[in-house]
């Protein structure tokens, strides 16, 4: 008899592949707040069905610790996704940093793997250029492009919010890939190819947009 934990890994790979419409929870791992997004894939739309940031105000890592894994662990039972995603830890950061936040993805992993979901994991930039067409995209364009593929009323409330977000995008346009494992720009209401819409170009800050002049007073 397979282990209960074989079983379980087992069972979110099953789930990842016949879950229908697939539902994905993004996870933006940190020490004090993390970031997570629910979203449902259906026909070529994105729809966002939960989204915030869990707080972890408490004196010491091992307290921040638990209460993000009781944060990821009642989101996880809320909304049942059958797949999860998370960034991979930047190499850049300060080693101390680095560490942390590389214990808080350990827990976001074991919430996912408490579920029987196996977390695959992008690097940054990827998810810059999976969201906002370019792996140097700043903050502000992320949550930009975000509210327009899942066509959201508002933006992200914060950067943690919009990444987790992106991270679940990014992980759908894996999914539309698994063969080879790429992942380009997103699709939601855009077209795969070719320029952007009008209606969406105009919601951009000029900055974002190539070749569009910013408007003088």
């Amino acid at each position: 008899m397979e282990p209960a934990a074989v079983q379980n890994a087992a069972v979110g790979r099953d789930r990842e592949m016949t879950q229908s419409p697939p539902r994905i929870i993004g996870i933006d791992p940190g020490t004090r707040n993390v970031g997570y997004g629910v979203i449902e894939v259906r026909s070529r739309a994105l729809v966002r069905l939960a989204s915030g940031c869990i707080s972890a105000p408490a004196r010491t890592l091992q307290e921040r610790l638990v209460v993000i894994f009781r944060g990821l662990r009642e989101v996880m039972e809320s909304y049942r996704p059958g797949s999860a995603a998370m960034e991979t830890v930047f190499a850049g950061r300060n080693p101390r940093t680095a560490i942390a936040i590389g214990e808080a993805r350990g827990v976001a992993l074991l919430a996912a793997a408490e579920r029987g979901l196996e977390a695959k994991g992008y690097e940054p930039a990827l998810v810059k250029r999976a969201v906002a067409g370019s792996g140097r995209a700043d903050k502000e364009q992320v949550r930009r492009m975000v509210q327009v593929l899942l066509s959201l009323a508002e933006l992200p409330a914060t950067d943690h919010e919009a990444d987790a977000l992106a991270i679940a995008i990014t992980h759908a346009r894996h999914l539309e890939f698994p063969e080879t494992g790429r992942v380009t720009a997103v699709h939601g209401h855009l077209p795969r190819r070719g320029p952007l819409p009008e209606m969406v170009v105009r919601q951009l800050p000029p900055s974002f947009v190539p070749g569009r002049k910013r408007n003088r007073a």
